[in-house]
């Protein structure tokens, strides 16, 4: 795979609070070395986990409340506002929070909230973890320049685990920033390794994305109801959906733009 691969953006989705709902993006600009502007920018920290503010290093995900083991979370609709900072919770179209999180009494009432949804004991809620400079990304406990990878999934991929296993697969489900249209079934594997470039910017294929039971549970329902790792290691032999790359040139991307694949990195 090298050249022109047909291959083009199909989607675009930040996730500015790690472990609630994707917000479609009808064009993002990308900085060398950065992830997508908001990725990740805040999480639901566990009262008795390694998070403290302050904090300069990555942690694991299982100090976080995260889509893991708490799929009801799964069930709201949630917008962050970039500009001011507000987060809005909405259940079957019914709002049901809306919270200032540039605020102390704003990430009170998040954290109230968020602690009725997960049904924790009284007096026990998450704190609302926000660290400047720092993303609460699953590869951030590798390194803080893995903490800027962007992640890319093929849907064509997911649709050949869908057929194999007989059932829709949202790919919403594994939660990427770039979805890729236009390929053959696992053929963004190749790029790791590889820089290529999507519209203007230009990237680096760094590694596969080895996937977790979040990405068990059904999308807007916080149903957990389809097996994926199990799926994929019985299928294929092994547990990954999707790739990750750092960003080298930054510039616009938006949906519609080409896929075109370079020569393996040195």
């Amino acid at each position: 795979m090298s050249g022109g691969s047909g291959g083009r953006v199909d989607g675009l989705f930040v996730y500015p609070v790690k472990g609630l709902s994707p917000q479609p993006l009808s064009g993002v600009e990308l900085k060398p070395r950065r992830a997508f502007p908001f990725d990740r920018l805040f999480a639901l920290a566990r009262p008795d986990g390694a998070y403290e503010p302050g904090l300069g290093h990555g942690i694991a995900k299982t100090n976080y409340y995260v889509l893991v083991d708490q799929a009801r979370l799964a069930g709201l609709e949630t917008h962050l506002d970039g500009e001011s900072g507000v987060l809005a919770a909405s259940v079957r179209g019914r709002r049901v929070l809306s919270a200032d999180l540039t605020t102390d009494a704003g990430r009170g009432d998040a954290a109230a909230f968020f602690a009725r949804v997960l049904d924790l004991p009284d007096g026990v809620a998450p704190v609302v973890a926000r660290e400047e400079g720092r993303r609460f990304t699953d590869m951030a406990p590798d390194s803080d320049r893995a903490m800027e990878f962007v992640s890319l999934i093929n849907l064509a991929s997911v649709g050949d685990l869908a057929r194999r296993a007989g059932t829709d697969v949202d790919p919403l489900r594994f939660r990427g920033n770039v979805h890729l249209a236009g390929l053959s079934p696992w053929e963004e594997l190749v790029l790791v390794g590889r820089e290529f470039t999507l519209g203007g910017v230009r990237l680096r294929g760094t590694s596969v994305t080895d996937r977790c039971a979040a990405t068990e549970v059904r999308p807007g329902t916080g149903a957990r109801d389809l097996p994926v790792p199990r799926l994929l290691a019985t299928h294929y032999g092994h547990t990954f959906m999707g790739v990750y790359a750092e960003v080298l040139d930054g510039g616009h991307l938006q949906p519609g733009d080409a896929l075109e694949v370079g020569e393996i990195a040195a």
